[in-house]
């Protein structure tokens, strides 16, 4: 039986481990996460059954009612009861639209378990195979619910036998993608079994729901629901109330979801490099109450009259008001003022929550999303958790301004409030023109950006321009070695650019490779994946967030530990905007092959040091085929025969790349690339060529070089706009040999 409780009783509960589950739903966009959800607060009597399925509770930010669609990660605390013992069900609601995947991925970090939503006509989509992977990544059980089962019987009118055969098939592609990304150790117990009641069916809009272990025993068929759906209205009302989708999905997630305990003890090594037999990693993999407090930001939002509200998980310890703690990231001090439980928009307070959990924390303005907090105790004694690591970057910016100058201060604190909400979007001034720039993962993306910034500041007037794709700055082969004097003439830098191999790339898109990592564990990922010699991997100095790396490979210099930073600074200058356009660079490798350092410090500050650095690598950046990278996208469109040609002219016209093509019951699947410079009103074309038949799916796959014939075009453009001489910068040789950028 499923009934509300207060929040004193799910409290009390929340202390025994085995009865606590933490979850998320994940999806592909429009495949009923939410509505699902709706349910689930009807269980905890948190909604009534009317507007179950319709009130989207969970979508509690305006734009989301509006759009249909969720954009934020929204948690909630629900009370369930199996066989009579009460549960406490930590629920997390995600995005499923590709733009907004860094919320999921962020809110991964705090379950330990999720349901899979998967729409029975579409099937098992892009999105889908993106967040199964992202959970798997994160050591997260994703279970299976096939929802939308009603569109079989109405829209397609198929009978009991094929709509069995089309649920087993999703079940199958369900599978193949956990045996794709799964961690070996887990792959056989992980795979999902309908007979064991590991897949869920159902219709969330009309609130009936059943996995076959409910079905045998209370002897339903599919047959009887299709019955259901002929005979309409009031007979999809009791199929509601005989088989409540609720208690099919929370008896599911409370049978097959490890409690925190049981999950902590495989997770955490996934989680978190350090020592698993010290005493902080002992209290960790035990999920200790009792242990020093640890917790993991999963996200940060400004609560308007209460400041930065700080929600994670609770690994060890118990985290309470008063408890003076440590922030690693920002290397900071703390004291939290508050500690309380997220429901839906609401936060209810309470003293304490323990490991195991996920708490609301007040009184940590310095904290961020994927920050690692920890008992004052452990300053200078722990290391932060893995770093969340995002699936796509920032692909596309607006310039955004006031209409009157007079509102830029409250612009810029709103839009600082916002990048701290949301890592992925990206808030940058240009110099040149004096615009503020907002990067987001798409158009989507910042549509909402834009909204929520009118909201926030009750309306504030402002001018944005159209949307730009971003780019990247690339080489293509090895430079010569160029060297950058010193402007008092006084110091010498010597570099060569190459590009980074494919094998260094991807331990860097992974995250397995990064700047603040301990050089002997970085340097035996670099010999052992990559190939790269050993000295080299020894001598990183800096790797930046676009995947180019620092490495000193020089010998026996005087003093050039005293110019290390400066040199660091000059190099970062440079592959932050790079020669070919100010874009930022992507996979170049620098190495600093020699250097002459004056003895007098006061002749080798950063003033002469930066300057001869950004010469030396924008020579050899200039002089090693520069190229541009233009983000491109995996598309995948489901359509029906007919269809099929009015996608490919869609495809074809808009340089895209048609990778497959294959038939999957009534419809065909055909997947492909295309750069998202072509997309811009990419629904409008596709829905006119098709019919408004085909659905398709959007996630960001990689960066590729723009054509040749181009390439000269697109940097003008971009110079242009940006309001820089239309001539890219040359190489001027002086004298003594060392080189100079002339713009």
């Amino acid at each position: 039986m499923v009934k509300f409780k207060q929040t004193e009783e799910i409290e009390r509960i929340m202390t025994n481990l085995e009865q606590v589950r933490n979850i998320g739903t994940l999806a592909h966009v429009d495949h009923g996460k939410t509505t699902l959800s709706d349910s689930l607060l009807l269980a905890a009597g948190m909604i009534s059954s009317k507007v179950a399925g319709k009130a989207l509770a969970l979508d509690y930010v305006e734009i989301e009612q509006l759009r249909q669609m969720t954009v934020k990660a929204a948690n909630v605390s629900l009370y369930h009861e199996r066989s009579g013992k009460p549960y406490v069900i930590n629920l997390v609601d995600t995005p499923g639209h590709v733009d907004f995947t860094g919320h999921v991925t962020r809110s991964l970090r705090v379950m330990d378990g999720a349901i899979v939503v998967v729409d029975a006509v579409e099937g098992v989509m892009t999105q889908t195979e993106t967040v199964v992977r992202q959970a798997l990544e994160e050591m997260v059980r994703p279970l299976l619910y096939i929802n939308k089962i009603d569109r079989l019987i109405r829209e397609l009118r198929l009978s009991s036998q094929e709509i069995l055969q089309r649920l087993l098939n999703i079940i199958r592609e369900f599978n193949i993608l956990i045996d794709m990304y799964v961690n070996p150790s887990v792959k056989n117990e992980w795979k999902v079994d309908p007979n064991k009641g590991q897949v869920a069916f159902g219709a969330a809009l009309h609130k009936w729901g059943f996995t076959l272990p409910i079905m045998q025993k209370k002897g339903f068929k599919f047959s009887n629901i299709i019955e259901t759906y002929e005979r309409g209205g009031e007979a999809i009302e009791e199929l509601a109330k005989e088989l409540p989708l609720y208690e099919a999905i929370l008896n599911m997630v409370v049978d097959h979801v490890p409690n925190p305990k049981i999950a902590q003890r495989y997770r955490i090594p996934k989680l978190w490099r350090g020592d698993l037999n010290s005493d902080v990693g002992k209290s960790m993999l035990e999920c200790d109450p009792n242990g020093p407090t640890i917790i993991c930001v999963s996200k940060a939002i400004i609560d308007p009259h209460a400041g930065l509200v700080a929600t994670g998980r609770v690994f060890s310890g118990t985290v309470y008001e008063g408890e003076p703690v440590y922030l690693l990231g920002a290397k900071e001090n703390g004291k939290v003022l508050q500690v309380s439980l997220y429901m839906g928009p609401y936060r209810e307070i309470i003293p304490k929550v323990s490991a195991g959990n996920i708490a609301a924390v007040l009184g940590l303005e310095h904290a961020r999303a994927g920050e690692t907090i920890v008992d004052i105790s452990l300053k200078g004694a722990m290391i932060p958790f893995e770093r969340l690591r995002y699936i796509s970057e920032p692909v596309v910016t607006i310039a955004i301004e006031p209409i009157h100058s007079k509102d830029l201060p409250r612009l810029i604190d709103t839009l600082r409030k916002m990048a701290i909400e949301d890592p992925t979007l990206r808030i940058k001034i240009n110099e040149e023109t004096g615009e503020y720039l907002i990067s987001g993962m798409g158009q989507l993306h910042l549509e909402i950006a834009l909204w929520d910034l009118k909201q926030r500041t009750s309306g504030l007037e402002v001018k944005t321009s159209p949307p730009i794709v971003m780019y990247r700055e690339a080489v293509r082969t090895v430079s010569k070695m160029f060297e950058g004097k010193s402007p008092n003439k006084h110091n010498r830098v010597m570099f060569i650019v190459e590009p980074l191999n494919e094998e260094t790339l991807k331990l860097l898109a992974e995250g397995r490779v990064f700047e603040d990592q301990e050089w002997r564990e970085r340097a035996k990922i670099l010999r052992e994946y990559a190939d790269w010699d050993t000295d080299e991997a020894r001598g990183i100095w800096a790797i930046d967030e676009h995947f180019n790396i620092l490495v000193d490979v020089s010998k026996g210099i005087q003093y050039l530990r005293d110019i290390k930073d400066h040199i660091i600074n000059g190099f970062k200058w440079c592959v932050n905007d790079g020669p070919l356009a100010k874009e930022p660079c992507r996979g170049i490798k620098v190495k600093l092959v020699d250097a002459v350092v004056h003895e007098d410090p006061a002749h080798r500050g950063p003033a002469q040091i930066i300057p001869a650095t950004r010469d030396a690598i924008f020579a050899g950046i200039l002089s090693a085929r520069p190229t541009l990278l233009e983000p491109v996208l995996k598309i995948e469109v489901k359509t029906p025969q007919e269809q099929i040609a009015g996608v490919m002219k869609v495809l074809n016209t808009r340089r895209g790349k048609i990778v497959n093509v294959e038939q999957a019951g009534y419809l065909n699947i055909i997947k492909g690339e295309m750069p998202v410079a072509e997309t811009f009103d990419l629904a409008t074309e596709m829905r006119s060529l098709t019919s408004g038949k085909a659905f398709w799916a959007t996630e960001f796959l990689k960066w590729s070089p723009v054509p040749e014939n181009m390439l000269h075009s697109i940097i003008a453009k971009i110079r242009e706009r940006k309001g820089l001489s239309p001539n890219i910068p040359r190489v001027v040789f002086n004298p003594d040999g060392s080189v100079t950028i002339k713009s």
